[in-house]
């Protein structure tokens, strides 16, 4: 068996995030790629419920069996993945690759800045990040004269990997579960948005995903007319409790209470999906199109996905999307930078000066009563949408630029050399010659 560098990959492979679906997908590749040996320690994100992987299913088997038990290993890995945010790099391997979906925003916090350096090599998955971090600079200053001594700035290498959908799940299909056929069968409505992300903290306009406005612009929009078409949102907070959905319901209905008419219906779908569950919702005949209005996304995985199923994509102009939201096969919404609430974000995660990206809603409200009445005008370039998406940005395609990104980056390591000593023959016993002593006389 001929030897394999250790690779030890630090990631939230168990849980369900969008970190957790990443990383999960960056072991297979490797794993396919068989380039090293893998070893993987898994670690937690968030609060979101560590049950992701199941060993019933083959995919998430390959990964179960290279998990370690303790994090220790006996020796140094030859590289090191860690797979988290910034802040939390470590440098364990004798190469150290940092994987991050960055940042939604124009900046992030410096220490984001001092975590990429500590790595050798950094990636993100959409163009959006890589061009932001490169440009975003820190002044240093000498806490005694406040005076100017330097600046931080990311010195070290970073690439574009795109999130690959699995095109095995993620595609179009009409077949469909029980439990899905007899959930969609509730709802009269033959045209329905459907919205896939979480409800996440900050008031009306201000949480991350702007859920809330979407809520508000969809009610607006479609409030005191005949045949309205209804929103199905497949939303949550941090995890999946029965707490969790009163507070979703308690959102929408808080927004609804605010607006005066005949309102459209909204229904919330809560909990946990597995994929191929998701893509059949994407698919249903009765989701006619997907919306966000997101302030940002460092990639925008669901967006993604959904653009698999031939509907129309209604998305803002802005991040990590884009990349694969193109005009004029998807829908795209002019907007503006603002200023980031500071009760949007962690803390930790919020610095000064920080901006996002706000939809014009009219435009958006616009846009979205355009594809309910002139529907046809939409399909063909979701399909063309489809099409493309299907091959450039696919989990196979994804492992591939993965491959030639380590064979670019990461330097060959010595072989271990077994020492073979050369094979001793047995000497033949020869008889040691007899010695005469000389005869001594007596003193």
């Amino acid at each position: 068996m001929s030897y394999k560098p250790v690779c030890l990959v630090t990631a939230p492979v168990g849980t369900r995030s969008g970190y957790g679906a990443h990383s999960r997908d960056i072991c297979r590749s490797l794993i396919k790629l068989d380039k090293y040996d893998i070893k993987i320690w898994p670690v937690r994100w968030g609060n979101t419920p560590m049950n992701a992987l199941h060993h019933d299913d083959p995919n998430d088997k390959m990964i179960i069996d290279r998990l370690l038990a303790e994090p220790t290993l006996p020796n140094q890995p030859e590289l090191h993945i860690h797979i988290v945010i910034p802040t939390e790099f470590q440098t364990v391997g004798k190469y150290n690759i940092g994987i991050t979906a960055g940042l939604e925003t124009t900046v992030c916090h410096p220490h984001w800045i001092q975590g990429m350096n500590k790595m050798d090599l950094n990636i993100v998955p959409a163009t959006f990040v890589r061009d932001n971090l490169k440009i975003i600079k820190f002044d240093i200053q000498d806490d005694n004269t406040k005076q100017k001594t330097g600046e931080l700035k990311l010195e070290k290498p970073i690439e574009v990997l795109f999130e690959g959908a699995d095109t095995d799940i993620y595609k179009t299909t009409r077949e469909f579960s029980k439990s899905l056929v007899d959930e969609m069968d509730k709802i009269p409505e033959k045209f329905n948005f459907l919205y896939v992300g979480h409800w996440l903290q900050g008031g009306l306009g201000q949480d991350r995903k702007d859920t809330g406005m979407l809520v508000k612009v969809f009610l607006e929009t479609f409030k005191n007319i005949k045949n309205k078409p209804a929103l199905i949102m497949k939303t949550s907070g941090a995890g999946y409790s029965v707490l969790d959905r009163q507070t979703m319901l308690g959102k929408i209905n808080e927004i609804k209470a605010s607006i005066d008419g005949d309102l459209p219906n909204i229904y919330l779908f809560h909990g946990d999906f597995m994929d191929v569950e998701i893509n059949e919702l994407y698919n249903h005949p009765k989701v006619k199109a997907h919306v966000s209005l997101t302030h940002g996304e460092g990639f925008g995985r669901p967006l993604l996905e959904a653009s698999l199923s031939e509907k129309p994509v209604i998305a803002p102009d802005w991040s990590g999307h884009v990349d694969f939201l193109k005009k004029p096969n998807a829908v795209l919404l002019s907007g503006a930078l603002s200023d980031v609430p500071k009760g949007s974000f962690p803390d930790h995660f919020h610095t000064d000066g920080m901006k996002w990206f706000t939809v014009n809603y009219q435009e958006a409200s616009f846009k979205m009563k355009d594809v309910y009445k002139n529907y046809r005008k939409y399909t063909l370039p979701a399909k063309k949408l489809t099409i493309f998406n299907k091959s450039r940005f696919s989990l196979n395609t994804m492992t591939k630029e993965f491959g030639k990104l380590l064979d670019k980056y990461v330097p060959e390591f010595p072989k271990e050399v077994k020492l073979e000593l050369p094979k001793l023959n047995k000497v033949n016993e020869v008889e040691a010659p007899k010695i005469k002593l000389p005869k001594l006389k007596k003193v």
